[in-house]
């Protein structure tokens, strides 16, 4: 054993004994397109690779994003105060306050500030090791503009860790077929990576079967399917869909949509000034004309968690079906759709960690029954002649022709990959940098924070005083930090606001509270009237500065 290693043999052979306790298992380190083809109904396990599981098997020898482990190394994930300082692959365990503060020229320019101690993680079993995770992401190796990359644009979308990665490669190397009734065995193999895909996703949200789970493009395409399809068929003039005042477009233009083809009436549920969902305005909108009701579970501009069962329960009371919009809190927070009870859940691959154009439909039987098929063609009829057509039952009748098999494939390694790191130790230190960063923010001259509500996932939305969001979007920029500037697809809850944009930080488990601190250095810089050093490029603004 290495005497470098900077903890004993016995400590790491019962970190070992811990990780395989839960399920960790150290793999091959071969990328899997240099392992002979799979046999059907055995795809490989291309996480087993990822560092999360070789944490215990080569600790000491992986390098983290900056270096190799050590104690000194990892100094910086300890400092925020109430965050029990660890060294990789060592149990945390309870230990005092760091005393001192979290950035030393921060404290000194602000002296007279004190704030709330970050809330201390909960590790339940091994500890939660940030630079194990980035090591995973390649991406966050790039650097912009000279800098290292700060990628707080996670509302937008997420970065993909290596497994995924790895797993379309596989896929297209390996599996590449079309789905379905075909006899030869690439078909076999992609339909059973498929298939799993689907069931993984059953698992991840907690529906009752495989049936349920539908595969679209995204969480717009899944809402446009529920609105075309189920709003079409249920619904007539003077019937009511209620939605909320923090919609991203997705759940709102839809709704327009098929309000004006049916006559039916879109009602909207208020929020305070904190961007609070208001539950007794809500309740009031309800009625016996209620049709559907579709919300969001977190605001994807304010960071707002709506407290969904109570809206699923209330709802239910008046006969209304129920839409939940999960595209930003399936990557942030556990999701169980049996105990929700939503009759529809949505949600994007791109928000949790992985492939762009695939999504997902939940339904219950319920609603199934009341759904009929959206589009028309291949794969979704079981026959056909030219007077009439017979379709086969859910999921295929809501998927007509060539899927996006790789991809989905691709979200079924992304959510795999969630699961081994688990949901709710995401939670945590996600709400850790949350709860870090926002006093500091708000604590800039200048600086307005938009939506303060009382539960939050991890969105920051602010405007800074005499500066353009967009403005500042592009000096962070030349700092190497990626946030969103502009009304983020949600023009209806900023202008409620009182602003029209605003720059949105948002940030995911690979964060870190160093990259949290140079942020707030750069927005402090900005604020005091010099923008960092360092090109400024138009490119990717865009007009609108959307981006979910």
């Amino acid at each position: 054993m290495s005497s470098e290693l900077p903890i004993s043999e016995d400590d790491l052979a019962a970190l070992a004994t811990q990780f395989f306790a839960a399920g960790f298992r150290p793999g091959n380190d071969s990328p899997p397109q240099s392992v002979p083809p799979a046999p059907r109904g055995s795809v490989p396990d291309t996480t087993s690779a990822s560092s999360i599981a070789t944490t215990a098997a080569g600790l000491g020898t992986r390098p983290a994003v900056t270096g190799g482990y050590s104690p000194t190394a990892f100094a910086h994930f300890a400092i925020p105060t109430g965050i029990v300082p660890t060294i990789p692959g060592v149990l945390a365990s309870p230990a005092p306050a760091v005393p001192s503060a979290p950035n030393d020229s921060f404290a000194a320019a602000v002296p007279a500030l004190v704030f709330e101690p970050v809330p201390r993680v909960s590790y339940s079993h091994e500890i939660f090791d940030v630079h194990a995770i980035r090591a995973d992401f390649p991406i966050l190796r790039e650097t912009v503009n000279g800098k290292p990359l700060i990628w707080f644009d996670n509302a937008a979308t997420t970065q993909k860790p290596q497994a995924v990665i790895d797993r379309l490669a596989y896929f297209y190397a390996h599996e590449n077929s079309n789905i379905h009734r075909a006899a030869h065995e690439l078909a076999a193999r992609a339909t059973d990576a498929y298939e799993e895909a689907r069931d993984t996703v059953r698992r991840f949200i907690g529906a009752p079967k495989s049936e349920n789970i539908i595969f679209v493009r995204g969480t717009t395409e899944a809402i446009n399917l529920v609105a075309q399809s189920w709003g079409a068929k249920n619904l007539e003039p003077g019937d009511e869909i209620v939605i909320t005042h923090l919609e991203h477009h997705a759940n709102i233009v839809p709704w327009q949509m098929i309000s004006k083809k049916t006559g039916a009436v879109l009602k909207v549920a208020p929020v305070d000034d904190a961007g609070n969902l208001l539950l007794q305005e809500f309740e009031e909108l309800l009625g016996p004309r209620t049709k559907l009701v579709s919300a969001t579970q977190v605001s994807n501009a304010l960071g707002t968690v709506n407290p969904v069962e109570k809206i699923v329960a209330m709802a239910h009371r008046y006969g209304a079906r129920v839409l939940i919009d999960g595209a930003q809190s399936i990557p942030h927070i556990a999701v169980d759709v049996s105990k929700t009870g939503a009759d529809f859940f949505v949600f994007s691959g791109h928000k949790i960690f992985g492939p762009t154009g695939i999504g997902v439909v939940y339904m219950t039987d319920e609603v199934m029954a009341e759904t009929p098929p959206w589009q028309g063609g291949g794969n979704m009829i079981a026959d056909v002649t030219i007077e009439r057509s017979i379709f086969q039952g859910p999921p295929n009748k809501y998927e007509a022709g060539t899927g996006n098999i790789a991809d989905a494939v691709g979200l079924g390694e992304a959510i795999r990959y969630v699961e081994k790191v688990g949901i709710d130790r995401i939670a945590a230190y996600e709400h850790a940098l949350l709860e870090y960063a926002t006093p500091r923010l708000a604590a800039i001259p200048g600086v307005r924070l938009i939506g303060t509500a009382d539960e939050k996932a991890s969105v920051l939305s602010f405007v800074l005083a005499g500066h353009e969001p967009i403005e500042v979007g592009k000096a962070l920029n030349a700092e190497g930090i990626a946030v969103r500037a502009g009304h983020h697809c949600a023009q209806p809850i900023l202008r409620r606001m009182g602003v029209e944009q605003t720059v949105r930080p948002s940030f995911a488990f690979y964060n870190t509270f160093d990259e949290i601190d140079v942020f707030l250095d750069a927005v402090r810089r900005i604020a005091d009237g010099g923008p960092p050093p360092g090109p400024i490029s138009d490119r990717g603004a865009g007009r609108h500065g959307c981006g979910g």
